[in-house]
């Protein structure tokens, strides 16, 4: 509930997106902060993504909120929220790319905590790393898109059916053509 001070009490933050939604609908404007919380570090991570380069996805994703906001009495809350901002998010990447040209793999800047290797592991790490990224980065932009939603943002199929406007069917193919590919080139690592 909205406190007197016509600030957000601390409940709504457990509130669902869809019910928060329907909120900032009925005029509960402050509570779109809630959705940016929650969601701006995926969109920011889509746009380095896309864009390369954290200034430009800075801007990308302030853009991509704004488009959400404007658009918001469209959501029809049929989908979660997150895969309808998604959707907003990947269009707004890819008529970006499309204007430069240009793609990179969530791969390129996944680097998960590593605080414990030794330095030899640290070592071996990078390289497999590196391996990674580099045949991650050589596959066909159709199937780097749905590598990255479907390992790297967890979205199901379904979802980045919604998000890409690729069908089911062809998702998959996507995505187990990718991995083969991906097992081919990496098979001496």
């Amino acid at each position: 509930m909205i406190s007197g001070a016509g600030r957000a009490a601390p409940s709504d933050f457990d509130l669902d997106d869809n019910l928060i939604v329907k909120k900032v609908i009925s005029g509960q404007r402050e509570l779109c902060r809630f959705l940016v919380d929650r969601h701006q570090r995926e969109v920011n991570a889509l746009g380095i993504s896309f864009l390369r380069n954290r200034e430009d996805a800075a801007d990308f994703t302030q853009e991509v909120f704004l488009k959400a906001f404007r658009n918001l009495r469209q959501f029809e809350g049929t989908a979660r929220f997150s895969t309808w901002l998604y959707r907003i998010a990947y269009n707004t990447a890819l008529n970006n790319v499309n204007r430069r040209k240009e793609y990179l793999s969530l791969a390129e800047n996944y680097d998960a905590e590593s605080a414990l290797l030794t330095p030899e592991e640290e070592s071996v790490k990078s390289v497999v790393r590196q391996a990674v990224r580099q045949a991650v980065q050589e596959l066909p932009e159709k199937y780097r898109s749905c590598i990255d939603l479907f390992f790297f943002y967890d979205r199901s199929y379904e979802e980045i059916e919604t998000i890409t406007a690729y069908p089911v069917n062809t998702i998959k193919s996507y995505v187990f053509r990718a991995k083969k590919i991906l097992r081919e080139k990496l098979k001496d690592l």
